[in-house]
């Protein structure tokens, strides 16, 4: 009743023959989404640092440079330039929902120490937050 099929589907499943590009790994998957998060987190350090210097901040970019640099196999992160005068207070907000995200993966791909630094970084822009809301 029907006829057979006589040639090949252009439709490739992953029982079939492997295909010609590169497969990442859960792992580098991972790692790639952290470091994304983590230079996103500094980027906003960043403007921060712009806006309210601090040792405090200066130290939490270096360290994120470092983590970022880590993860993206010793490539330098590019550094933010401050663009537009936000409120202190919207980028704290900002940086605490970043360090949330980055906490998540690095406690799945259980980096230890992206996860402290990470945690470290929600404590200190709640905390400001915090100090912000009272100002107000």
């Amino acid at each position: 009743m029907y006829e057979p099929i006589r040639t090949k589907s252009v439709h490739s499943t992953m029982a079939d023959a492997p295909s010609g590009f590169p497969h990442r790994t859960r792992e580098e998957e991972l790692d790639i989404q952290l470091a994304g998060h983590l230079a996103a987190l500094l980027a906003v350090t960043d403007e921060l640092r712009a806006l309210t210097p601090s040792t405090d901040l200066d130290a939490a970019a270096t360290r994120l440079a470092e983590q970022v640099a880590r993860l993206r196999g010793g490539h330098t992160p590019v550094r933010a330039s401050l663009t537009a005068v936000q409120e202190p207070a919207a980028l704290h907000e900002r940086a605490h929902a970043l360090a949330g995200r980055a906490l998540v993966v690095a406690a799945s791909r259980a980096d230890t120490a992206a996860a402290i630094l990470a945690a470290e970084r929600m404590d200190a822009h709640a905390a400001a937050r915090q100090l912000s809301g009272a100002a107000h």
